[in-house]
């Protein structure tokens, strides 16, 4: 893992920001540097979840840098080869649709698109109550759009939210050693229960 860059992009997904938090640690732990992104709402919103700047301070600490958190700061990504992966983690329905039809508006989709110039892997982990609905269009375009890898993902909730889909965090360094080999850890659907 040494050696190894990954760019760490995080959606408003804000109830999944803490076993986010935790895989970022392991990662750490595990050898890879990590370079910490955040849209807007990660960065700037208080939620019942946790406060905004309680999350920069941890992901900087665990990173030892500060957050990207700005369209601006976020282009250089790709033109200074800065990244080896970008990891995308919670990845938002909103956020998913906006990189399956290349709108670029947020730090995490310049991010993404910098990246990508790079042609190396994009790894998403996504976290959406719409997924099996509206989003499923999108996510089911950038699983087959060439660079893009899924963390696996279950329903979490069937019977009370049946459209909802959240990546299994847990895996996030299998389907990071899989995608950076060019493939897709499988199954990335259905592998049990989130918890």
């Amino acid at each position: 893992m040494n050696g190894i860059t990954i760019g760490f992009a995080m959606c408003g997904s804000f109830c999944t920001i803490a076993k986010v938090m935790t895989e970022m640690q392991k990662l750490i732990d595990m050898g890879y540097s990590i370079i910490p992104i955040m849209s807007e709402k990660v960065y700037s919103t208080d939620t019942r979840f946790g406060k905004a700047g309680d999350i920069i301070m941890q992901a900087e600490k665990i990173c030892g840098r500060k957050v990207i958190h700005t369209i601006e700061d976020a282009e250089p990504i790709g033109p200074k080869k800065m990244t080896d992966i970008m990891l995308v983690a919670p990845c938002t329905g909103n956020t998913a649709a906006k990189l399956a039809n290349a709108v670029t508006d947020t730090p995490v989709t310049m991010a993404v698109k910098s990246h990508l110039r790079q042609s190396k892997p994009v790894l998403i982990a996504i976290a959406t109550n719409d997924a099996l609905g509206a989003s499923a269009q999108n996510i089911g375009k950038l699983l087959n759009t060439r660079h893009y890898y899924f963390v696996p993902f279950s329903q979490d909730d069937p019977i009370k939210k049946p459209n909802s889909l959240v990546s299994h965090f847990n895996m996030i360094p299998f389907a990071l050693d899989y995608a950076l080999s060019g493939k897709q850890l499988q199954p990335v659907f259905g592998t049990g229960a989130v918890k």
